[in-house]
């Protein structure tokens, strides 16, 4: 094993500070130029209220097109913000969708209304005799359905494959508002300038998503062949598959990155889960490491040598790419331990891993750990038992008793929810600049 990652050069903008100014920086241009093209129109307008909706549905297309660029998951964005922080930009554009739509749909109704001298129902109902119209209306509807959904109440009470297959409705929602903007909307068509931008604007999003979702993996996995090399159980409830392929090391995986894992023939296509890479990438395998929770990885342990897996990915920005300063602090709760076995192969400098696990008993790969952390002259805490007043390692005072020099640091962290969000409080009450903290929760954005 050998170390592969480099010091941090500290001068550079951070990966993530760059993403985020070159996704915002080609929003905020494209929405002056949306402004422009607004404000420059010399197109009749029948009265203020119509004017103020057709307004609201230019930034209905944006906002769209924006939520295509977060979902197709490409490299670029991926690795630099990572998928957590795609989700919860997701998340939020999308509420910002709703409520725009929603604007844009009011103002439209009152101002027809006023101008027909309609009420708002009977106005609703005449502009559903426009077939463009009634497409937008079914778009606006399946919108407000993924955004209850979508809402932390109703997702909490939701299977994964329920929501997930309402969210999939939202492709039809693409196509719905192209054929809605493209026949009815004549701020869309104004002008040949208009009209080439939106062409040019839908054109790139949608092939960034279609690259992104579909052509890419499908090439990687044609590439690369994967299929399992070795299934080793590591304890009662734990297992290993070991997935090899053809030239590996042209897969660009980092230590500390998951990816999407399928085995057709095993389980159903539709089945997929966000696994890590439990070991750092070596150009020959790739390795997984799973619990026993679900259907889906408790199966693993029966995949048979030479099924064929299907891969997507990979995925995460919990990598030594995001490093900051020379030391590290590698933070594991339960199975959350592989990304940080993977990340402790390859990362250089003061290194401490805290991993909290009930009993040693539960520490998956601690023998594999163990040696890693003599090899790197590291330093590990196994923190065991029950949180409690008493028994609280990852409060603030019990951080920096177990790493003084924590706030000079970066920490890398992955386990379940609430130890995760534990640990963030902790680390901010602590004073630890956020471009330090990077952690893995395994949110997919789309």
């Amino acid at each position: 094993m050998t170390a592969t990652s480099q010091a941090p050069t500290r001068s550079a903008v951070h990966p993530a500070t760059a993403a985020r100014l070159v996704l915002f920086g080609v929003l905020g241009v494209n929405l002056l130029f949306v402004w422009y093209m607004f404000f420059t129109s010399d197109g009749p307008e029948k009265n203020t209220l119509i004017t103020v909706g057709k307004f609201f549905g230019l930034h209905v297309a944006l906002v769209m097109i924006f939520q295509l660029v977060l979902i197709s998951r490409l490299p670029f964005l991926d690795r630099r913000l990572g998928m957590d922080q795609l989700t919860t930009l997701h998340r939020w554009v999308g509420f910002t969708l709703f409520w725009t739509l929603l604007a844009h749909v009011t103002f439209i109704v009152l101002g027809f209304a006023q101008l027909d001298g309609n009420s708002p129902p009977v106005q609703i109902i005449s502009l559903a005799g426009s077939f463009p119209v009634l497409l937008g209306m079914v778009a606006f509807l399946i919108i407000g359905l993924v955004a209850i959904v979508s809402a932390r109440y109703a997702r909490r009470r939701l299977s994964y494959e329920a929501w997930h297959a309402i969210h999939f409705l939202l492709y039809l929602v693409i196509v719905l508002a192209l054929i809605h903007q493209l026949f009815e909307v004549t701020t869309f068509t104004a002008s040949s300038w208009s009209r080439r931008y939106w062409f040019l604007l839908w054109t790139l999003a949608l092939a960034g998503l279609i690259i992104g979702r579909v052509v890419l993996p499908v090439w990687r996995n044609s590439r690369h062949q994967f299929r399992v090399a070795a299934v080793v159980p590591e304890s009662d409830d734990v297992v290993s598959v070991h997935v090899t392929g053809r030239n590996l090391d042209k897969l660009p995986a980092r230590a500390g990155q998951f990816m999407l894992w399928r085995f057709p023939g095993h389980n159903p296509w539709w089945q997929v889960n966000p696994w890590s890479l439990s070991a750092a990438p070596n150009g020959k395998s790739l390795r997984l490491t799973a619990k026993a929770i679900g259907r889906t990885s408790a199966g693993l342990r029966d995949l048979p040598v030479g099924t064929r897996a299907f891969l997507e990915g990979p995925y995460g920005a919990l990598t030594s790419v995001q490093r900051t300063r020379p030391g590290s602090v590698l933070i594991a709760g339960g199975i959350g331990v592989t990304p940080i076995r993977a990340l402790l192969e390859e990362l250089t400098g003061p290194i401490t891993v805290l991993y909290r696990v009930p009993t040693m008993g539960h520490a998956v790969l601690f023998d594999e750990l163990d040696s890693l952390t003599r090899m790197r002259d590291a330093t590990m805490h196994v923190l065991t038992g029950r949180t409690s007043e008493g028994n609280n390692p990852f409060a603030p005072a019990g951080l920096q008793s177990l790493v003084p020099d924590i706030t000079a640091r970066d920490i890398y962290i992955c386990g379940p929810e609430k130890m995760t969000v534990a640990v963030l409080k902790s680390l901010t009450e602590l004073g630890v600049p956020k471009s330090q903290i990077h952690a893995e929760r395994f949110r997919l954005a789309g």
